[in-house]
C-alpha cells in the first residue's frame, strides 16, 4: 500500500479531505493531511482566496514542503484544486514518487517530465476556474507521462465536498472508485 500526501483546497483543511483520506485508508493506504492554513478554513471560495492571502504563500509552501519532506521518498503526491496546483511545486524533486493523484485541479508539469509517471486527474466539465482550452493545452503538455484524465460533466468544481453546492454524490462515488482503482493498479 502507498503513502499519500493530500494537500487541501483553497478552502483549507476541511471534512471533505478527511473523508477522501478515510476512503483511501480503508484500502490500507497511509494518508497525510497537512494543514497549510494552520486551522483556518471556510466553505466560501472568495473567503478561501482571502485566507490564502492572509496566511501567505511562503507559509503555505513551507508547511507543504515540511509535510512532503516528512513523508517517505516514494510517497504519492495528491491535492485538491489549489492543493493539486501545489503538487506542481514539489513533484519534480520527488524522483521516487510512483504516481500523482490530482482532484478538481491540475499541476504545472514537471520539467523534465518523468516518462511513464502515472498521473490521474479528476476534473469537472465545465470547470468554473479554468476554461476547456486550458485543460486541452495542459493535456497536450503531458508528453510521455502516463496520464489518466477523467472529466465529470455538469458537476461543481469541488464535487467531492458534500458540504458545498458543488457536491454531486454520483460523481464523487465514481471519482473515489477510480482513485482507488488507480492506486490499486500501481
Amino acid at each position: 500500500m502507498a503513502d499519500i500526501v493530500l494537500l487541501h483546497s483553497i478552502l483549507g483543511l476541511r471534512p471533505a479531505e478527511h473523508e477522501i483520506g478515510s476512503v483511501l485508508e480503508k484500502d490500507g493506504h497511509n494518508v497525510s493531511l497537512p494543514d497549510l492554513y494552520d486551522g483556518q478554513a471556510t466553505d466560501d471560495y472568495d473567503e478561501g482566496f482571502r485566507l490564502k492571502t492572509r496566511v501567505g504563500d511562503a507559509a503555505i509552501e513551507s508547511r507543504a514542503r515540511a509535510a512532503i519532506e516528512a513523508a517517505p521518498e516514494d510517497a504519492i503526491l495528491s491535492g485538491v484544486s489549489f492543493g493539486a496546483f501545489l503538487v506542481g511545486q514539489f513533484w519534480g524533486g520527488r524522483p521516487q514518487m510512483p504516481a500523482a493523484l490530482l482532484l478538481a485541479g491540475v499541476a504545472p508539469w514537471m520539467i523534465p517530465q518523468r516518462p511513464g509517471l502515472p498521473v490521474a486527474v479528476h476534473i469537472a466539465r465545465p470547470d468554473p476556474f479554468d476554461d476547456e482550452e486550458f485543460f486541452d493545452e495542459w493535456k497536450a503538455g503531458a508528453g510521455s507521462v502516463k496520464l489518466e484524465m477523467h472529466r465529470y460533466d455538469g458537476v461543481g468544481h469541488y464535487f467531492l465536498d458534500r458540504s458545498l453546492p458543488d457536491y454531486d454524490a454520483g460523481a464523487a462515488e465514481l471519482c473515489l472508485d477510480r482513485c482507488r482503482a488507480f492506486l490499486a493498479g500501481l
